[in-house]
């Protein structure tokens, strides 16, 4: 009964989301383009759980590249309105749109001449009425048996949050680099800071051929230590190529027998590869930019000193590109 329970709340709450999918409308990119010409900061408001979701919103915001505060309303209203700047945009949060609390702010938040974001489930409620942009974040019902704490709705305040977000990152070309730069700390920040030459595999690590193998074997080299790879490599350690699954999959798809192939055949020549010294946030950002996992890493000599996995930099199975 209880499993039942967690699968029915899961599922209404799963289902909410992707309604608000269905309701995106042109007010979504108004507000993204308002955001990003203006020049001041996000400032996110709302009561209750409203508020808490508000103050995670603003934390991913920040972690984005979005300058984003938390005001409370009725800090607000107690003088804690003095951080609130012409250039800024206000975004308020409430699923009714009836807040008492936030409402009694629109009018100041007005007068110092702030553009004002609705987030609200009522788009002919007070706080939509009153506002530039109204997003819809309205759900048919809440997970909540009794239908009064916020569950459900809660759930798509936040997800729309999420959304803004990575709409943002998207919009002013956020990079891995600059996610480096505001989390210089924790296991992604080490790893970022590193040089390629002290994250790379080397030595039996790097799956590798040498010129003039059969694709039979190259195959074998890739299963081997299953990187999805193989480098090609001449007799003077420089690299002539590089063999992925996606070009196996290719000679697949247009049935070709790798029975009669050799590598020359099949590989990418002259590969994307990076230097020794390299900053492992440069080597993420041609990964990301060109939607590859694998970098060959090459020394000053060209000649191959080792390969480079994206699960090397940010941790198997716990990061992924953008939009993919």
């Amino acid at each position: 009964m209880i499993i039942e329970e967690a699968i029915k709340v899961l599922k209404m709450e799963a289902e909410g989301i992707l309604k608000l999918a269905e309701r995106i409308d042109d007010n979504f990119p108004k507000m993204v383009e308002l955001i990003c010409r203006s020049k001041g900061r996000l400032i996110l408001s709302g009561i209750g759980k409203s508020g808490l979701i508000g103050r995670k919103i603003v934390s991913t915001l920040n972690s984005t590249g979005t300058r984003s505060l938390f005001l409370h309303p009725s800090e607000a209203m107690h003088g804690d309105l003095g951080i609130v700047d012409s250039d800024d945009i206000f975004i308020a949060l409430s699923n009714s749109g009836e807040t008492d609390e936030l409402n009694s702010l629109i009018p100041s938040i007005r007068k110092i001449g702030c553009a004002i974001i609705a987030f609200t489930g009522n788009k002919t409620s007070t706080l939509a009425k009153n506002s530039d942009i109204v997003i819809d974040v309205a759900v048919e019902k809440e997970a909540c048996p009794m239908g009064l704490a916020p569950t459900t709705s809660s759930t798509a305040l936040l997800a729309m949050g999420d959304a803004l977000a990575v709409a943002l990152i998207n919009k002013k070309h956020f990079k891995s680099s600059d996610f480096k730069k505001i989390h210089p700390g924790g296991i992604l920040g080490q790893r970022l800071s590193s040089k390629v030459k002290d994250i790379m595999l080397t030595g039996a690590a790097v799956p590798q051929v040498s010129v003039g193998t059969t694709m039979e074997d190259a195959v074998k080299e890739i299963n081997r230590l299953e990187l999805g790879v193989t480098l090609v490599i001449r007799s003077n350690k420089t690299l002539a190529g590089i063999i992925t699954d996606g070009d196996l999959r290719r000679l697949i798809a247009d049935k070709k027998s790798i029975a009669d192939l050799y590598v020359e055949d099949v590989m990418t020549k002259n590969p994307r590869t990076v230097a020794l010294n390299s900053p492992a946030y440069d080597a993420l950002n041609m990964m990301e930019k060109h939607q590859i996992t694998v970098l060959p890493i090459i020394d000053a000599k060209g000649k191959t000193r080792g390969i480079l996995h994206l699960h090397d930099i940010l941790g198997k199975g716990e990061f992924k590109f953008n939009g993919t």
